[in-house]
């Protein structure tokens, strides 16, 4: 049996300060990288010209759009399981961003893997917000996150 969204001491077991396992892993290609600049209209070189990088970024190659990397984060299985064992709600949905941060550079054809954690639940009488903190890694360079997300989504 699961726990009701609207269950705020059930929900709190929910919450810490360790994350869950890694997710499965995605590889970002210059494909990827493409399609999101002709996508966004965001053509700037150190995305997309391969000759250029090789000569004069400092990572030689071309790096994925901190955008498309959040964009990414939906391929990602973070909470294993968590979603399935609320229940009681109508509905859930995106409620925002609260911070956002990209420390690290992704050069193309890197894996990367995701894992996050629940750090905060609010229950209210119209809604219940699940806070939820996620860090995206290269693959082998785990000890620096590349994109660090924290995100609400609301069950109705």
């Amino acid at each position: 049996m699961g726990m009701n969204f609207k269950d705020q001491e059930a929900l709190n077991t929910l919450v810490s300060d360790e994350f869950f396992p890694w997710s499965n892993k995605e590889k970002v290609t210059q494909d990827m990288i493409n399609t999101f600049a002709d996508l966004t209209g965001d053509h700037m070189w150190m995305h997309v010209d391969v000759e250029r990088c090789a000569k004069e970024s400092p990572f030689g190659k071309p790096i994925a759009h901190g955008f498309l990397l959040l964009s990414l984060l939906a391929k990602f299985n973070t909470l294993p399981g968590v979603i399935q064992k609320i229940e009681g709600y109508s509905h859930m949905m995106n409620y925002g961003s609260d911070k956002l941060r990209f420390p690290g550079a992704v050069p193309v054809d890197s894996e990367l893997h995701a894992r996050s954690r629940i750090k905060g639940v609010e229950v209210a009488p119209n809604k219940t917000k699940v806070t939820v903190e996620t860090h995206l890694h290269i693959v082998g360079q785990d000890e620096r996150p590349v994109l660090i997300y924290e995100m609400a989504f609301v069950f109705m």
